[in-house]
This record gives structure tokens, C-alpha cells and sequence, in this order.
């Protein structure tokens, strides 16, 4: 399955520059991601969608990982139409990763049980969501909530889409995550330092 990082959003709330080159440790947000989906067993080809907003993060990238990792430059204007043109341009016509830049906490072995969820789910589109009680209990405040049969969910950023079909509404399943590290997006300077702790914390056990 190939992977499209969606790396073209302005990053305003950060505050910081682009969002993806913001660096964690010392090491870009974006790097972790990139890192993680080349540590899965189950990521062949990784695309990342830039935009006129992030054209540090086309450097970074093509100066990091050129050889192997496309650069696709999209236009920017919003989230849906960014996707669909740099899977298009891609030329994927099977199912496809979309993950967000920002997600510096996933691991190769999340990702892989992502994929192999997916593949038993026996839908064309799979999201990925957590409980909205989890993100309390690591302290974060989500931008977005959606009430799913009664139940408050958050969006974790990684969805499955099949290629061949990316233009139609797709039939989906919502995929409940119980892993807080997955709900850890960087959108304020405290998320930042939230998972810096997290990081730390994992490489001294």
C-alpha cells in the first residue's frame, strides 16, 4: 500500500513557520512520520503533498530522501482537493494511505495493524478515530469532534481510501483506536512539548 503525507496546511495556530519542518527532539515533525511509514512492513511508495505554504518542506524533503520520496505539489486551496490531486498525480489506483504531517507519536507496528484492519474491514474507506474520553485523559484539546451513534469521536489524521475511486463518495468505516499517542497531533506550542515528554520517556524504558 503507497502513502500520500499531507504536509501543504499553513500551520497557523503553531506559529512556529511550516508545521512540518518544526523540529521535536531536533528532528522534524515530518521526519517521524516519514520514519514511521518506512519502518512498516506494509508502506511500499511515500508521497508527500506540499503546497505553496510549505516549500521548506519540498526542500526537506528532497534533500532527505529525494532518491525514494516524491515531493507533490499541490495547489493548497483546501484538504479534500489536495488529497485527490496528489493521489491522482501519484497515479494510485488502489488503496492509499492518508496520513497528516503532524502526527509525530505513530510507530511502524500502528501503522501496520492500520493496514491490516483495513483489509479485513471489507470497505473501500477506512478512518481512523479515537474516543474523545482519551484525549482528556492525555490533556489534549481536539479541534474536532463528531458524534458517531452516540458516542463523542475524535479524528486521528490516517485514513484509507482506494485510489481507483477517489473522486466518489466512498463507503467507510469508522476504525476506533484506544491509543492516546495516536491522538497526539502538534497544534500549539504545548502539544509540542507534551509529546517531547512522551518521547523521552519511551527511549529511557
Amino acid at each position: 500500500m503507497d502513502a500520500v503525507i499531507m504536509a501543504g496546511g499553513q500551520g497557523l495556530r503553531l506559529g512556529m513557520g511550516e508545521k512540518p519542518c518544526v523540529e521535536l527532539l531536533g528532528k522534524p515533525l515530518i521526519s517521524y512520520v516519514i520514519d514511521s511509514l518506512e519502518g512498516s512492513s506494509r508502506i511500499d511508495r511515500i508521497f508527500v503533498a506540499v503546497s505553496p505554504s510549505t516549500p521548506a518542506t519540498e526542500e526537506l524533503v528532497e534533500e532527505n530522501y529525494g532518491d525514494h520520496i516524491q515531493a507533490i505539489n499541490t495547489a493548497g486551496d483546501n484538504y479534500v482537493g489536495d488529497m485527490v490531486y496528489a493521489v491522482e498525480s501519484a497515479g494510485i489506483n488502489e488503496p492509499v494511505m492518508i496520513i497528516m504531517s503532524d502526527l509525530p507519536l505513530v510507530t511502524p507496528e500502528l501503522l501496520d495493524s492500520i493496514v491490516d484492519a483495513y483489509e479485513v474491514c471489507g470497505k473501500s474507506s477506512m478512518s481512523v478515530f479515537i474516543p474523545l474520553s482519551l484525549c482528556s485523559e492525555v490533556g489534549i484539546r481536539p479541534d474536532t469532534v463528531f458524534n458517531w451513534s452516540g458516542q463523542l469521536i475524535v479524528p486521528a489524521g490516517i485514513n484509507i481510501l482506494d485510489g481507483k475511486y477517489i473522486n466518489e463518495e466512498q463507503e467507510y468505516l469508522n476504525y476506533m483506536l484506544d491509543d492516546p499517542e495516536i491522538a497526539l497531533n502538534i497544534n500549539t506550542a504545548e502539544d509540542l512539548k507534551r509529546c517531547e515528554d512522551i518521547l523521552r520517556d519511551r527511549s529511557s524504558h
